[in-house]
């Protein structure tokens, strides 16, 4: 009889997961989870509020769970005590996201996996590993390219007075917030990467602006020059991309690809459903 899989994609704000087996796939959707912040026991007590009932005693025989912070060892360890005190016959592997963009976009071909959402990172995957990863400083010092980093600067370019009028006027009415409150928000609360990176709605919704169009192609020719050109493969592999800014600026992406001679691979707003195909 086939195994029954859960495959999990897990950010810090938003978990999903995908039941695979029998020819069927269902989803389900949980709060997220970050070694970070959470002890073992309160992943499995979250788990056992927020998956177990969904699961309806499906037995679960594999789990392939990919996670924020999982590339750090003692954060595995947490979840993976978790979720095998919850499951304790399944076979379980945890590991991180960049692995799973690496697996949704590139199988078992060789490529170039970028991740661009609210952070940024990027890879060469050899079809079973990754064996080169250009390193992401996170938010304050890198991340080129993400959500954070293009927020930023629709920021700067607020506060610095550098949008036209009629964009500063834009941006009152859709934010109806001030400088105090911007300020506040970057170096006084939780999750200032989070809050930055909601201002990419702002991009999206003025497409056409050379202003706007100037923030997008500067922010993504950051990371493409910082991060891609570091690899010798970019030019004789494709270089492949998830996430939400990718995605939602992939015609940008692609203009930048054909500029630098990159073959520019596969986008996709989320891996589940490379992943779901990965594991099949």
């Amino acid at each position: 009889m086939p195994s029954i899989k859960l495959i999990a994609d897990c950010g810090s704000t938003k978990s999903e997961w995908s039941v695979v087996g029998n020819g069927k796939v269902k989803s389900i959707i949980t709060q997220g989870i970050s070694p970070y912040f959470l002890s073992s026991e309160q992943i499995r007590e979250l788990l056992r509020k927020e998956l177990l009932p969904k699961l309806k005693n499906t037995g679960i025989d594999e789990i392939y769970y990919y996670g924020t912070g999982c590339g750090n060892p003692e954060n595995v360890r947490l979840v993976k005590k978790a979720l095998k005190q919850l499951f304790p016959e399944a076979y379980i592997e945890v590991t991180h996201d960049l692995l799973a963009a690496s697996r949704a976009l590139c199988g078992n071909q060789k490529g170039i996996a970028c991740i661009l959402g609210t952070g940024a990172n990027s890879a060469y995957y050899n079809g079973k590993k990754i064996v080169k990863n250009s390193p992401g400083l996170g938010y304050v010092l890198g991340d080129e390219g993400s959500g954070a980093y293009l927020g930023k600067k629709v920021i700067q370019y607020y506060l610095y007075r550098t949008f036209d009028e009629e964009l500063r006027g834009r941006f009152d009415l859709t934010y109806l917030t001030n400088s105090s409150e911007i300020l506040d928000n970057v170096y006084k609360q939780p999750l200032p990467n989070r809050y930055l990176a909601g201002f990419t709605g702002f991009l999206v919704e003025n497409r056409g602006h050379y202003m706007i169009e100037n923030i997008i192609e500067d922010g993504l020719n950051d990371f493409f020059f910082t991060h891609l050109c570091k690899f010798t493969e970019s030019w004789n592999t494709p270089i492949n991309f998830a996430g939400s800014v990718a995605y939602g600026f992939r015609d940008v992406i692609s203009t930048l690809c054909h500029s630098y001679e990159f073959e520019m691979g596969k986008v996709l707003k989320k891996p589940m459903g490379g992943l779901i195909d990965y594991h099949s």
